[in-house]
Formats: structure tokens, sequence, C-alpha cells
């Protein structure tokens, strides 16, 4: 995976916790693990399915109300479609992140979109190559 997901999640809450171990004194590691990252992502797609279907509510809500009113302003839409358009493509990332990692995945075919694995080279179901031909002129050239 090319940048960790780190990067994708919000600052951890929480992060200074006692230690459960009756008070040994031992300051407890800050290091977040594999584990408690899937968790972070996997209550931030929560997070992101229900303001989703938030905005998708208030959106037709919104342009009902314009409707019947007979007073529609497409500006008003444009942004609100574009607020639910942001927060769709957080939450297809998170869950894209998620499936390699909860699965192994590393991408899909681009012929029929089967997933494969970080080192495949040909699509598991349609066969077709999945890493890019390259002339051998353009390798090492200066």
């Amino acid at each position: 995976m090319a940048r960790s997901l780190k990067s994708i999640l919000p600052a951890r809450r929480g992060a200074h916790r006692e230690n459960g171990a009756g008070g040994s004194g031992a300051a407890p590691s800050l290091a977040p693990t594999e584990n408690d990252e899937l968790i972070d992502l996997r209550r931030r797609r929560e997070e992101l399915r229900r303001r989703v279907a938030e905005l998708q509510w208030d959106l037709g809500g919104l342009v009902y109300e314009m409707a019947i009113r007979d007073h529609i302003r497409v500006e008003v839409i444009v942004r609100r479609a574009a607020a639910l358009q942001e927060a769709d493509a957080e939450l297809s990332e998170v869950e894209r992140i998620l499936r390699i990692e909860e699965t192994g995945a590393a991408g899909s075919c681009a012929s029929c979109g089967a997933p494969h694995s970080s080192g495949a080279v040909y699509c598991w179901q349609c066969g077709q190559p999945l890493l890019e031909q390259v002339p051998s002129q353009s390798i090492g050239a200066p």
C-alpha cells in the first residue's frame, strides 16, 4: 500500500489512556496497532455512511420543497450536491482501504473488475495482464 492508514484517519482521540494493569508505573505505548487503525477506519466508515445518508435525505427534501414552491435555486442544490459528493468520495476511499486490509486485495482488473493481490501478474478471472507493458528501450534510457 503506497500510503499509510494514518494519512487517511483523523487524529486518534484518547491516545493517552491509563494503564489497566493496576498502575505498574510504566508508560503505556502510544503507537497505534494495526488493529486500532482498522477499528478507527471502521468507525469512520460508519460515520461517513450516516453522513451520506443524511445528506441524501436533506438534498431530496430540499429539492422537493423548492419544487412544490415553484422556486428552484440551482446554486443551492449544486452546493449541497457537492458536499454529498465529497462525503461519498471519502466513504468510497475508506471502504476501498478497508477492503484491501481485510481481503489482501491490491486492486482490480481493468478488463473485468475482478480483485487481485499485490503480486499478481495476470487476472485470475479473465487472464489479462495486470502490469503495464513498457518498451524495453525506455527502461534505463538516460
